[in-house]
């Protein structure tokens, strides 16, 4: 235990981080981890390899990640700023890359192989374009004459554009959906929501007319005609596993679900320990996103008002389109399931993610002070 009267860099971290993020983010983790073992087996067995091989990779991402996340909750809300902008540099730039030296999977081009290691580009967009915004947005608050809404608005065409040529339509709604949660906390005009709402559905629109994957999607969840092998099975192994799941290693729809360790293994865990398990895991995601909003709330300072709450609405959205495909309430869509599905460029991603969180919600007693002093002066709080 760190004592409090110690100074330096490690007790400073301790004593002013939210331990009850941090908790949250382990825990999350350890329950990813622990359901690989159930996950992943049938999936090694079937392409040939050994029983354990996505579990002893998961196992792998677990250490850089986590040392990503503490890494990064050492940062000051400037140096997190700082940091949002070079990542989010380098991942625009490996996805215009991907277009063109990516490898292609299931039809689209979202990955892209440096040094022998696969990773998916747009994963790291997603919090370094939430901060990046967040920052924008902030900056117009503190003077209108800084065209901060319209870069972000630039900001996300640009990324749109991007996701839309890979084309991943999930991450692009997803995408949007925080961006557009971020500016109406920004004092979005009633013009611009209707606009941008009329913008949204004629993309969609036009999605379903141009992009043959994605009307087959819909066409499937809304008919329920076509391959839809997968949600079925999935639908299956959560019905299987009722209240209380039928135990550790005991389940046997999940030996056919393809993807069970990544897009589905919200269905494992409903098959293996039951439909109140995964209702605690519901109830993690809710304290986690209640929790960081309410930060957001309390807080003085724009951008990190901004941030907190774009953050975790991404971990939060993100969480309810993996469990709605899951439950058959949403159409099929790879997305995975934040610090418990199987994969590193998701799982290092959303751990930059909890970093962000956590370092932009740490205690600060003297700028705390100061904040109050300012704003009940009435001059405003400074930006870091």
């Amino acid at each position: 235990m760190v004592s409090r009267a110690e100074r330096g860099p490690v007790a400073d971290w301790f004593w002013t981080i939210d331990r009850f993020f941090l908790a949250t983010f382990i825990l999350l983790m350890g329950v990813g981890f622990m359901l690989s073992f159930a996950a992943s087996p049938p999936v090694a067995e079937r392409l040939g390899l050994d029983s354990f091989h996505f579990v002893k990779r998961h196992a792998v991402f677990l250490l850089p990640s986590l040392a990503v996340m503490v890494g990064i909750s050492f940062l000051s809300p400037r140096q997190v700023r700082r940091a949002a902008i070079i990542l989010l540099g380098a991942s625009l730039g490996m996805m215009v890359l991907v277009l063109f030296i990516g490898e292609e999977v299931k039809g689209s081009l979202r990955w892209i192989s440096i040094a022998g290691i696969s990773i998916q580009p747009s994963e790291f967009m997603k919090p370094a374009f939430v901060v990046v915004c967040a920052w924008l947005f902030a900056e117009h608050a503190k003077q209108p004459e800084i065209p901060g809404n319209l870069l972000s608005i630039l900001l996300f065409g640009i990324v749109g554009a991007l996701l839309v040529a890979q084309p991943d339509l999930g991450q692009t709604i997803l995408t949007a959906a925080v961006w557009g949660g971020m500016f109406f906390m920004a004092g979005m005009p009633w013009l611009w929501i209707i606009v941008l709402a009329g913008a949204a559905a004629g993309g969609f629109f036009v999605a379903y007319t141009m992009l043959p994957h994605v009307a087959g999607r819909i066409d499937r969840f809304m008919t329920g005609e076509g391959d839809t092998f997968q949600v079925d099975t999935a639908r299956d192994a959560i019905i299987r596993g009722d209240w209380f799941g039928r135990g550790p290693g005991e389940g046997i729809v999940k030996r056919i679900i393809p993807d069970s360790h990544t897009d589905f293994v919200f269905s494992v865990a409903a098959e293996e320990f039951g439909i109140v398990f995964c209702m605690v895991i519901v109830m993690i995601f809710a304290f986690l996103v209640m929790r960081g909003l309410n930060h957001a709330f309390r807080e003085r300072n724009d951008f990190n008002r901004f941030a907190v709450a774009g953050l975790v609405l991404q971990i939060g959205i993100q969480s309810m389109i993996n469990i709605g495909v899951n439950l058959e309430l949403l159409p099929a869509k790879g997305m995975t399931l934040p610090l418990i599905s199987y994969g590193g460029s998701s799982m290092v991603a959303i751990c930059v993610t909890a970093g962000f969180i956590l370092a932009l919600t740490r205690h600060r007693p003297e700028k705390r002070a100061v904040e109050r002093s300012l704003f009940r002066s009435g001059v405003g709080v400074p930006a870091e």
